[in-house]
């Protein structure tokens, strides 16, 4: 890095706060416009575009408008000398509309993140700048035009990358749109029509890609986009409050994010309020459950003895209950959904009552057609074969009708896993049923059998390792008509019904084709935490390569004897550094360990009770089931043995280890009485 020169940070920062200004014209002028149309309709939809607009806008100080710059060089095969920042949304200057500040996503700002000596893309000089709370503090220059040169052995080459990496972490989940690395940039930019899978492990930035995949996509298809919409399903509730920052940092407010929880629950118009055995559990969200429910589904259907006999003034028109059952089997056969079908059916009867119309010499037209789809007879006639279908009452039936279900899982399930689906004691009605989370999933599937799930445009799946088949089903059908993201580290698998082959997981979302990616290098877990944790590698995921650290930083690891005061020492001792500290332990120890530290005056908050209290706190207990995902400048982890054995069985619980030994950015304190876990060596 250059010795500070004054002239040019000066005018650096200049540039800086003109940008400010311009984008607080921009939203001024936003603010300023009146919104019309031609009716109430129109006019609320152009008041929340500008709404939207508004909140794009807004600007946060301690965040840099832009992060580097760009020197193109026609020498070097641009179109044109020319110097553009590149920052996090587009800023427009008063004169002429020059661009102070060009998009992260547009095509200008690739070479930002691509270019390389040798490979210049047409620029001639990259600067990164450094900030202090939204101060510039520094820059860094980087000679694009010379030849190729050593790759440092992997490591991060730019200091001011490095230190932005390895900034202590505040409050939720940041953007990373600073330091995209090329292997990452790739998948970002990958196109709306390609389904990705991101085998990613961890620190390589697999959430953050995903998130500003998301990004990317709603900027450069926002037209398509803004009317088909991008889902991020996240796996827990802290999850998504960790990450929900980082798309408005962006500018993007259009994307939802949900829990596959809260998916289904929104859908069905229900919620989870009983539980159940894990190998229940397991079985409902085993793929066979769908053949189960679809079978439950057209078995519904119904027969008539007599023929269809509709008068029409003072004749009578028959058609033989052969014919209405063959019409029954053709709509069958064009695969339409049951509730298109049901709705179809009176048209097709009435059709055969109008050809034998037109037979005795008559010549109806639609409006009779119509009419005679209406009439009391054809109406009881098409209810007899089509007959109208409740989800939770067909599922309530499935559970609870020993021979129904018998019929409806014969070759699919065996005896043993049919006993085992049926309740101990059977709720007289639906509305009686306490709903597990696994049964919301299949109601979601139910109902996708009864009428089409409307599709999106894409579909973002975090932490996707640990979903069940027919859970990625229900996420899938969200996508049937568009792309997906999957993400996550089959390494770090530690549901029950946790998948253990990413062409699986594929085929159950319906997206079989897609790549699979894998990112390794780490940016994020310190070298000598990644390889502590990838002890348990060979154990928990033997065809996995082992990750590695890229950063200069190895960061700080140990290893102490001792039990509860030991942890509050850590902890105190965490605090008194910069930075996030989580206190990850197993679920069953954290009443114990909020008493320690509430004896001992620190101040904590704990993960997993009021979502809206969730780190706020420099401090935060952390339930070892919640952590995923998570990260923390330090971690103390409490008792690995204990978090090992809290789980359905040792690989689960030593893939719940992985997971809690990776959370941390510069250190790991694992405090522990019982001898540690034989697979850390």
């Amino acid at each position: 890095m250059p010795e500070e020169e004054p002239d040019t940070l000066t005018t650096e920062r200049e540039h800086l706060a003109g940008s400010r200004a311009a984008l607080a014209r921009m939203r001024a002028h936003t603010e300023s416009l009146e919104a019309s149309g031609a009716d109430h309709v129109s006019l609320q939809h152009v008041r929340q575009t500008l709404h939207r607009r508004m909140l794009s806008l807004q600007d946060d100080p301690s965040v840099p408008l832009f992060f580097g710059r760009l020197d193109y060089d026609t020498a070097l095969g641009a179109e044109q000398d020319e110097v553009l920042y590149v920052g996090r949304r587009h800023v427009t200057g008063e004169v002429g509309g020059q661009p102070l500040v060009i998009d992260w996503r547009a095509a200008m700002s690739l070479p930002f993140y691509r270019a390389r000596p040798g490979e210049p893309m047409g620029v001639r000089r990259r600067r990164r700048f450094g900030y202090d709370s939204g101060r510039m503090t520094a820059y860094e220059d980087e000679s694009l035009a010379g030849a190729p040169g050593e790759d440092g052995g992997g490591s991060l080459a730019s200091d001011i990358m490095e230190a932005e990496i390895e900034r202590p972490r505040t409050g939720p989940m940041r953007d990373i749109v600073a330091t995209i690395q090329p292997e990452q940039d790739v998948l970002v930019r990958a196109d709306l029509s390609r389904s990705l899978c991101i085998q990613g492990a961890p620190g390589t930035g697999k959430t953050a890609v995903g998130l500003h995949r998301a990004a990317f996509l709603l900027y450069a298809f926002r037209q398509q986009l803004s009317r088909s919409g991008v889902l991020v399903v996240g796996p827990n509730d802290s999850f998504l409050s960790y990450i929900g920052d980082v798309l408005p940092a962006l500018g993007e407010i259009d994307a939802r994010q949900e829990t596959v929880q809260s998916l289904v629950a929104g859908a069905t118009g229900q919620q989870p309020r009983g539980t159940e055995p894990v190998a229940v559990a397991v079985l409902k969200g085993d793929a066979r459950m769908a053949e189960v429910l679809a079978r439950a589904v057209w078995s519904q259907l119904g027969t008539v003895e007599g023929p269809l006999v509709v008068p029409r003034g003072s004749r009578q028109f028959r058609v033989p209950a052969y014919r209405a059952l063959e019409l029954v089997a053709g709509l069958r056969e064009r695969g339409v959904r049951y509730e298109a079908g049901r709705a179809m059916l009176p048209q097709r009867l009435a059709h055969e009552v109008l050809l034998r119309m037109e037979a005795s010499g008559d010549s109806p037209d639609d409006r009779v057609q119509s009419a005679v789809a209406r009439s009391a007879p054809v109406r009881a006639c098409a209810k007899a074969l089509w007959p109208a279908v409740d989800a939770p009452r067909l599922l309530h039936r499935l559970l609870t009708d020993e021979a129904f279900l018998a019929g409806c899982a014969d070759g699919l399930l065996t005896a043993a896993e049919q006993q085992l689906l049926r309740p101990g004691r059977a709720p007289r009605s639906a509305g009686a049923m306490r709903w597990t989370a696994a049964d919301l999933v299949l109601l979601d599937e139910l109902a996708d059998r009864l009428e089409r799930t409307p599709s999106l445009g894409h579909v973002i799946v975090d932490e996707a390792q640990d979903l069940s088949a027919m859970q990625l089903r229900a996420v899938g059908r969200r996508a049937s008509t568009g792309s997906v993201t999957l993400l996550g580290d089959l390494a770090q698998a530690t549901t029950p019904w946790a998948t253990s082959s990413w062409q699986d997981s594929l085929r159950h979302l319906g997206q079989p084709g897609a790549a699979v990616e894998e990112l390794l290098a780490g940016f994020r877990v310190p070298g000598s935490v990644i390889e502590y944790a990838a002890r348990l590698l060979p154990t928990i995921a033997p065809g996995l390569r082992a990750p590695h650290s890229i950063r200069r930083s190895r960061g700080d690891l140990r290893l102490v004897e001792g039990g509860l005061d030991a942890v509050v020492a850590a902890a105190a001792a965490a605090l008194e550094r910069e930075g996030t500290v989580g206190l990850i332990t197993a679920d069953a120890s954290v009443p114990r360990v909020v008493a320690a530290l509430a004896a001992a005056g620190v101040d904590h908050g704990v993960l997993g009770g009021d979502t809206q209290d969730a780190l706020r706190h420099r401090l935060d207990v952390v339930p070892a089931s919640l952590a995923k995902g998570l990260e923390f400048d330090h971690v103390v982890l409490l008792e690995p043995a204990e978090l090992v054995a809290g789980e359905a069985d040792e690989v689960t619980g030593l893939r719940r280890l992985y997971v809690c030994l990776t959370r941390a950015v510069t250190s790991l304190v694992v405090v522990h009485d019982a001898p540690l876990p034989a697979a850390l060596g």
